[in-house]
């Protein structure tokens, strides 16, 4: 059974996708923790409402990031988590962690990269629209010690129409998202694609 662990900051909208998955018996998975930086985040009351451990870790409660990140690491181990999801957490997390579990991360971003790499969210979509894209999607990718630039697992692309606003892009662009983390979980499970050491960076 594969083991995942999310880090989350906002609503955890891609998260509710796979535990619907997995409650549909459509993914042979199992998720073992979600943590937050945020205590009122609520990712962590969608977790609670299956079960589901949460943890959360106020980064101002510390001296150092790291110091922070040592007791996420310390929760994400307890659990034997194989896989790390971050959806919507908006910290970037230091070379210590991306080594801890080598390979073992994947982030969602809201562009076709290496095409906005760096940005958040909204800030994506107005790009997007700024600069009259014609299409624009999604990317999974494996976390590197340098921000948006690790392996690309998955891509998804949509078309961007001249009625498109920032939030009918978000919409659009997480319903791909969704798609993307289940897809690719499900290549894992199936064993078509192979999670840790291989990575380099």
């Amino acid at each position: 059974m594969l083991k995942i662990g999310v880090l989350g900051s906002t609503k955890g909208t891609d998260l509710q996708a796979i535990l619907d998955a997995i409650e549909n018996k459509k993914l042979e998975a199992e998720i073992v923790l979600v943590v937050s930086d945020k205590k009122d985040a609520f990712i962590l009351e969608r977790a609670k409402k299956y079960s589901i451990e949460t943890f959360s870790a106020n980064y101002n409660d510390f001296e150092t990031r790291e110091e922070a990140e040592k007791q996420i690491i310390k929760k994400l181990n307890e659990k034997k988590t194989n896989l790390i999801l971050l959806i919507g957490f908006m910290k970037i997390v230091s070379p210590n962690f991306v080594k801890e579990f080598k390979g073992r991360i994947w982030n969602i971003h809201p562009s076709l990269l290496p095409k906005y790499a760096g940005g958040m969210n909204n800030n994506v979509h107005e790009e997007v629209l700024k600069n009259k894209d014609k299409e624009t999607g999604c990317t999974l990718h494996e976390v590197s010690k340098e921000v948006d630039k690790g392996r690309i697992i998955l891509q998804k692309k949509i078309t961007v129409d001249a009625k498109d606003t920032v939030d009918s892009l978000k919409k659009k662009v997480q319903k791909l998202e969704q798609e993307c983390f289940i897809e690719a979980l499900k290549m894992v499970i199936e064993g078509k694609l192979i999670i840790g050491e291989q990575n380099e960076s």
